[in-house]
């Protein structure tokens, strides 16, 4: 599921909201249920799942209910369901969909299905304005898609272009990187080495140098530089340690260098480093409100480390439909510090229901209940 704080563009016609949905995900959906959810005349939030396989109930209630659920809490009045695929597999979710928002007291706007080039309707029976054939429509051609590139917003062919936009580096990248990392370890080894006695487990040590590195890495991508691969390398073996990637974590703003910077240092990490800097990215995507970007992030880092429990609160943030807007509202920092420097929580617990993790849910929306039905046909 991809939730997201969308970009501002001006839709005037099914064929414009069509065309905004690429953007509004970051890439073109297919074989999906996505929901727009609505207030107003905006478009307050996005989701997108997967279309269970025919013939499996069970696992289609299951992601409509979840859907449905994340949709509730985002305070909207209305929902458009665009399903992406052949009719056999779109229809049983679209209808189980518009049951389920229907019980919730949601309007509907209207309920779509979208394949080859065309979309077809399951709320208009008109033939005249929804033929039987399906309307045809160009996402290219229409001022959404113009305005949308205009305005910086990319959409990828698909949604595994996206993954790799995460992979890892191969070849003598990697190799590159695989040397740089040995020379890292050992440089960690002799900084411990020389750590005063007055810090005897180097944990000072550590986080100075740790300071340092996410400044340098900091300062490299603001100007628009890359890291050397030695860089690179160090900062990745002493994210491992918490208080770096908690400063690093604390430091992550809403400008794009950031994204870049993580997405950078992932691609680059080594096996077995790579859940800091997923996590971190995942972070630094959500609050530019690029939630398809975070989600590959996410599962880039458990991936690496199952138990890494930053990946797992910015699974759960996702998942739950909580968009960055919420985050000065009724985020609370993982390290956010007490009167005395003291953490408040150990954010190496940190978690669903536990103070650094929770987030106040957006309230429900009180729209009042429609019990009407909409009159349908077969939807291609």
């Amino acid at each position: 599921m991809t939730p997201t704080d969308p970009p501002q563009l001006t839709v005037r016609s099914t064929a414009d909201l069509l065309s905004a949905v690429p953007y509004l995900l970051g890439f073109h959906p297919a074989d999906s249920l996505v929901l727009l959810a609505m207030r107003d005349t905006r478009i307050v939030f996005v989701a997108r799942g997967d279309l269970p396989e025919p013939g499996d109930p069970a696992r289609l209630r299951e992601a409509v209910e979840y859907l449905a659920a994340v949709i509730r809490r985002q305070g909207a009045q209305a929902v458009t369901i665009i399903g992406y695929g052949p009719a056999q597999r779109v229809t049983p979710a679209v209808d189980r969909m518009e049951a389920v928002v229907q019980r919730s007291g949601l309007m509907i706007f209207d309920a779509l299905r979208v394949t080859e080039g065309r979309y077809w309707s399951y709320r208009c029976a008109e033939p005249r304005c929804c033929p039987p054939e399906g309307t045809p429509f160009d996402p290219a051609a229409s001022t959404v898609a113009a305005a949308a590139t205009f305005a910086g917003h990319v959409a990828l062919p698909d949604r595994a272009a996206l993954s790799r936009q995460v992979a890892p580096v191969e070849g003598a990248d990697r190799e590159a990187m695989s040397q740089a990392t040995v020379r890292a370890r050992q440089r960690l080894l002799d900084l411990l080495a020389g750590a005063p006695a007055s810090d005897p487990t180097g944990i000072r040590a550590i986080r100075s140098a740790g300071l340092a590195a996410v400044r340098i890495a900091e300062g490299r991508h603001r100007a628009r530089a890359r890291l050397r691969d030695d860089e690179v390398a160090w900062l990745t073996v002493l994210l491992t340690h918490l208080d770096v990637r908690d400063h690093a974590w604390e430091r992550i703003g809403p400008d794009d260098w950031q994204t870049a910077l993580w997405t950078d240092v992932l691609r680059r990490a080594e096996p077995g480093l790579a859940a800091a800097p997923g996590g971190l990215l995942a972070f630094a995507a959500w609050r530019r409100g690029n939630g398809a970007l975070a989600a590959v992030a996410v599962e880039r880092a458990l991936a690496d480390d199952p138990g890494y429990s930053m990946a797992q609160l910015m699974a759960d943030v996702l998942n739950g439909g909580l968009p960055p807007s919420a985050l000065d509202e009724s985020w609370v920092s993982p390290v956010r510090r007490g009167r005395r420097g003291r953490r408040t929580t150990d954010p190496r617990r940190a978690g669903p229901g536990t103070p650094n993790a929770r987030a106040a849910r957006p309230r429900r929306s009180r729209a009042p209940r429609r019990d009407w039905r909409p009159s349908r046909r077969n939807a291609g």
